[in-house]
């Protein structure tokens, strides 16, 4: 799992107007054992897809939904979050750049808003995540065709990240790895 979400993460999990918004919907005690297993380095691939149920069935939770959207909505709490996504990225300041500024557009929050109010949207993300872990190439491109065909939310969102020059600094950074693997 990206050590980048694992950060953020554990960032979100430190504050309090979070974890206040999620305490009668989740089991806090196994929220903080997965976060635990996954800084090990060298955790298990179970762990990674133990958390991905857990988020994936928070999400589907109005309450934990809408904290999580607070993450997003309050600069007290973006902010340092912020900071843990892009702290890591100092080799690569233009990806930590067009991430802070999408972050700090509220027409981006907004879109992340409505791509995850939608649950047949939620559903089609998390088929998506799933193709990924598996390394699935043929059901992420399926995933990834049908929520840009039929969900308007999804590309009015990847149009504002593109916006930012978010998209380009991924595939930026995906071609500078495929080029150090060769």
């Amino acid at each position: 799992m990206n050590r980048d979400l694992v950060t953020a993460l554990q960032a979100a999990w430190g504050l309090p107007e979070f974890r206040d918004g999620v305490r009668h919907v989740v089991d806090l005690d196994e929220v903080a054992l997965l976060l635990a297993a996954l800084s090990v380095p060298d955790h298990d691939r179970e762990v990674e897809r133990s958390l991905l149920r857990l988020l994936r069935s928070s999400l589907d939770t109005t309450e934990i939904r809408e904290a999580v959207l607070l993450l997003l909505e309050r600069d007290e709490v973006r902010r340092p979050l912020l900071a843990a996504v892009v702290r890591p990225r100092v080799d690569r300041p233009g990806q930590a750049t067009a991430i802070t500024s999408a972050a700090e557009d509220p027409r981006v929050r907004r879109e992340v808003r409505a791509v995850l109010d939608e649950a047949r949207v939620r559903e089609l993300l998390w088929q998506a995540i799933e193709n990924q872990v598996d390394a699935d190439r043929v059901g992420l491109a399926r995933r990834a065709a049908v929520l840009f065909i039929r969900h308007p939310s999804v590309p009015r969102l990847a149009w504002a990240l593109r916006r930012h020059g978010v998209l380009r600094e991924l595939r930026r950074t995906a071609a500078s790895g495929e080029d150090a693997a060769a």
